[in-house]
């Protein structure tokens, strides 16, 4: 796969990633629920996935272990920011969850163990301007704003454990593990919490239809595919695309909510300056390219 397709495909996951953020408002659970619903689909509909496709799920414990620990950190990302979204409003959660860049440039080289760049410190700062911005100007939404912080976080951490483990294993493979692990994990802490039970399964038609698409679309096909371009693309340039997500989710949020997602103006200042970091990157590596190809 070369880097125009790996960059075209990640693109066309991320336009569906940001339905992701409707779909968790417009679903009637609250966050850990609808974590444990979206990874028991994702788990099912990889598992018919590697059937068809004949795609082997063979492992061993040594990979097991690693893709439970992945999967226990995918699920707390999920249930940080669908929590984020049902605390503050779709806009607020999406564009602090593009922090994840930020954190991207620091656990990134000490988990691959690659060579630090320059390039993403001065990014990194720029992030924290914009979130400094978006915490002075947006006060009355905290607990939105720390709950995607800590989703940001942890989806930095997992897409770079994941960037590792694809060099080695199939993309089908983690996915369908870490989301089964995912899975598992949320089920425990609601058993633990006594909030496992019948009614958990009482759902309405139409949530049922969205939670199909939230776990087929936006996560088994996406989560599949968006691992499998880490064969050929960077996880920080990944996180800074994936960046794009809150531009088109507060596109879509603004035209189905209208006023309710109405932010401040240096609320959208902040948000500019965190995304413009994806730009800067696209063009420092494009021009980084050219030199090496020189």
């Amino acid at each position: 796969m070369t880097r125009t397709r790996a960059l075209a495909i990640l693109h066309l996951t991320v336009f569906i990633w940001g339905f992701t953020g409707i779909l968790g408002n417009e679903i009637a659970l609250d966050a850990d629920r609808l974590v444990w619903w979206r990874t028991a689909v994702a788990a099912v509909a990889m598992g018919i996935w590697a059937l068809i496709s004949k795609k082997s799920l063979v492992t061993n414990s040594r990979e097991l272990a690693a893709y439970a620990g992945v999967g226990v950190l995918t699920a707390a990302h999920w249930i940080c920011f669908f929590g984020s979204i049902k605390a503050s409003n779709v806009s607020t959660a999406l564009a602090v969850v593009s922090t994840t860049s930020f954190f991207v440039a620091l656990v990134a080289p000490f988990i691959r163990k690659a060579k630090f760049e320059w390039i993403e410190l001065v990014l990194g700062i720029i992030v924290v301007v914009g979130l400094t911005i978006i915490f002075k100007f947006e006060s009355d939404k905290t607990l939105g704003i720390v709950l995607s912080l800590c989703a940001a976080f942890l989806a930095a951490t997992f897409s770079s454990f994941n960037s590792v483990l694809v060099k080695t294993y199939p993309p089908t493979r983690i996915a369908f593990y870490e989301m089964l692990f995912g899975m598992i994990a949320v089920s425990v802490y609601l058993l633990f919490s006594g909030r496992f039970q019948s009614e958990m399964f009482n759902i309405t038609t139409r949530d049922f239809s969205l939670i199909l698409i939230l776990g087929i679309v936006a996560t088994a096909f996406a989560y599949i595919v968006s691992i499998d371009v880490m064969k050929v693309l960077s996880p920080f340039t990944c996180a800074l695309t994936i960046n794009l997500e809150p531009l088109y989710t507060i596109v879509f949020a603004l035209w189905m909510y209208g006023e309710r997602e109405y932010m401040s103006p240096q609320f959208y200042f902040g948000s500019i300056l965190i995304l413009s970091t994806l730009f800067i990157d696209a063009f420092y590596r494009k021009k980084k390219a050219a030199q090496l190809g020189s």
